[in-house]
């Protein structure tokens, strides 16, 4: 792979991905790509030095001959060798600051002194004295050529943008000679670049949606997973890259992946399934024609799949019921008013993981405030008047737990909250039947 179109990996951390802050790690994903190529530029630096030290003493003075010039520039050289030793130590730790600070503005070289002295400071007299010689025997044409290769130089050590790098890991994704490794570089470094919406934009009209949709069908599991994951950040509350994702076909592949034996993947899809249709009535009804609701059903019903699929498919239901509340004036779909569909949520309730728990009550909460949804059936065939008694019990246990207490009273509060819209509901249901 070209210097130019290296890529990073997505930088190490130890806190909790919800706890590390986006602007921390563009930056550092930039720096370190940006550390990269100023190792990889390194070598040139000397000869960078060099060419800038004689462009300059022919812009103050045409006359001179390259003789002089390299003449010049030896005897500096020579003198900096025969400063005492302790000249040099202070030289190099001056030379070493002048860089450290150049690193903590931008990871690369802010202007060409610090160029100059990073050179300096990485050089010895000997290797000098023999690249003088080499300049000498260029001609001006040559020097005006390596002006331009310098001033290109330069231009590439400032520090890209973050639609530069969005653009180097697109093409790097469209190099079918790209390593695995070198693609999961690529797919990381963009997983961690789009989540401001502008790069989400970006992406977009740098083409980077259509390749993403494309590596759906990677035979890598970590590929497809990734790819994944990362059109569902792009498209989180995003009406523009949901529309465009859904254009290219991205849903029924993204429902297929949920279906993989691979948990990782199965979950990221999940959660892409969800960024895309989220109050998206377009996306919903393609859900729906895709099978949607009978996929809800199958991971709901089903005790053995990963808890994480739970969370996702009830969190799934409880927008997917807030979306058609916001939307009266829209046919309610059959998944709402099946029994068998109401239960597995309901039974949901049993779970010993609170936020799975509090997932569960926030779906039954918005599915009760839907026109097609009885309580009737809630009551007698979902057990939900028993199933909320009986979370009402075992969050009094938890609430004895000092770590915690505050997250159970929370999800009794919501509890207790669906509990009254439940009753008011039965008492409706009630008034209705002796009219």
């Amino acid at each position: 792979m070209s210097m130019e179109h290296s890529t990073l990996q997505a930088p190490p951390c130890t806190a909790h991905p919800h706890f590390i802050a986006t602007e921390s790690r563009k930056t550092a994903a930039s720096c370190k790509l940006m550390n990269t190529r100023r190792n990889r530029i390194a070598s040139r630096a000397l000869w960078l030095m060099i060419l800038l030290m004689i462009t300059m003493a022919i812009g103050r003075a045409e006359s001179v001959n390259n003789s002089s010039s390299a003449g010049l520039f030896w005897s500096t050289a020579k003198e900096d060798e025969d400063q005492p030793r302790k000249a040099e130590r202070n030289d190099d730790s001056t030379a070493a600051a002048i860089v450290n600070d150049h690193d903590e503005l931008d990871g690369g070289f802010s202007s060409i002194d610090g160029m100059l002295q990073w050179a300096i400071g990485h050089s010895d007299p000997a290797t000098l004295k023999e690249t003088a010689q080499d300049v000498q025997r260029l001609s001006p044409s040559e020097l005006k050529k390596r002006q331009m290769e310098i001033k290109e130089l330069m231009e590439k050590l400032k520090t890209p943008s973050d639609a530069q790098l969005i653009q180097i890991a697109i093409d790097d994704l469209n190099n079918s000679t790209l390593s695995l490794e070198d693609s999961h570089r690529a797919l990381q470094e963009l997983l961690i670049l789009v989540e401001p919406i502008d790069n989400a934009n970006d992406l977009s009209k740098l083409g980077g949606l259509s390749v993403l949709v494309g590596q759906l069908n990677h035979p890598d599991t970590d590929i497809r997973k990734i790819s994944a994951w990362i059109l569902g950040k792009a498209s989180q509350n995003n009406p523009l890259v949901q529309k465009q994702v859904l254009e290219l076909g991205a849903l029924s592949k993204l429902m297929k992946m949920v279906k993989s034996s691979f948990v990782e993947e199965a979950v990221k899809a999940l959660y892409t399934v969800s960024s895309l249709i989220r109050n998206n009535l377009a996306g919903q009804e393609m859900f729906y024609v895709e099978a949607g609701d009978l996929m809800l059903q199958d991971i709901l019903g089903n005790s053995s799949f990963e808890i994480r699929l739970h969370r996702k498919a009830v969190s799934l239901v409880g927008d997917l019921a807030k979306c058609q509340l916001e939307n009266m004036h829209k046919v309610e779909p059959p998944l709402f008013r099946d029994r068998f569909f109401l239960k597995s949520v309901v039974d949901l309730t049993a779970s010993a993981d609170l936020d799975l728990q509090e997932k569960a009550l926030a779906a039954i909460k918005n599915l009760l405030q839907l026109r097609t949804t009885e309580a009737l059936v809630l009551k007698d065939f979902c057990g939900l008047d028993t199933a909320l008694e009986r979370l009402r019990q075992q969050l009094q246990e938890v609430m004895l737990e000092e770590d915690q207490r505050d997250y159970a009273m929370d999800v009794e509060a919501l509890r207790r909250e669906v509990e009254l819209i439940f009753f008011r509901k039965l008492d409706d249901s009630g008034s209705n039947m002796i009219r």
